[in-house]
């Protein structure tokens, strides 16, 4: 059976965005978690799991994906580095995922403002408190430090100057389905440039 259907659209912004509300529906824990791969100076990769917190739709490159991080942290110094990042998002309540490269910008605005103050309290101190990929000497001095940032910071502490969001212009983003008999559905969207338009093709599985 032809499931071109699922695919349907030549906006991969739109797609990813329904393919997401589909899984917020059916995914138990975290539909929006990706695992975010980015290199070293020796081109050593790196991958962990973030939250992916916005798809935009229109602008400049039509679109990209947005999380938020530590600046400092290993992926924030990375991305910094190369200006370049990946990732997959896969759903197993609906045998599919989403892979993305691409180019990466800050989003360090009032749009960052907004998202990092939308937060819980806990989570805003935490930022504060924690010198994310760095050494620790302890869980308590973790905890030291996270009660020494409420009593300076307040109850409504602003957003850190090393603390903000990545934004993933894409140059390639594939779709994929499981299909019978390993015979899965894929379907990709690529391009040279950010500002250029896209060309769409289907893939072997």
């Amino acid at each position: 059976m032809d499931r071109s259907g699922i695919f349907a659209g030549e906006d991969p912004f739109v797609l990813a965005r329904a393919w997401l509300a589909e899984a917020e529906a059916q995914e138990p824990n975290d539909p929006n978690a990706i695992a975010l791969a980015t290199a070293d100076a020796d081109g050593l990769p790196n991958v962990r799991m973030v939250l992916l917190k916005e798809i935009e739709v229109g602008g400049k490159g039509g679109g990209a994906f947005v999380f938020y991080t530590n600046y400092g942290s290993k992926k924030g110094q990375e991305i910094a580095a190369s200006g370049k990042a990946a990732f997959v998002m896969h759903w197993k309540s609906l045998r599919r995922q989403i892979r993305v490269r691409g180019l990466v910008t800050r989003e360090d605005g009032p749009r960052a403002d907004e998202y990092f103050a939308s937060r819980s309290l806990k989570s805003r101190l935490g930022a504060w408190a924690s010198q994310q990929s760095q050494p620790l000497s302890s869980r308590e001095a973790l905890m030291a430090e996270a009660a020494k940032v409420a009593l300076t910071k307040g109850p409504n502490p602003p957003r850190p100057p090393y603390w903000g969001g990545f934004r993933i212009l894409p140059l390639e983003v594939e779709f994929w389905a499981d299909g019978a008999f390993r015979l899965h559905d894929r379907f990709r969207w690529l391009r040279n440039h950010v500002e250029d338009g896209w060309f769409v093709e289907r893939l072997n599985p």
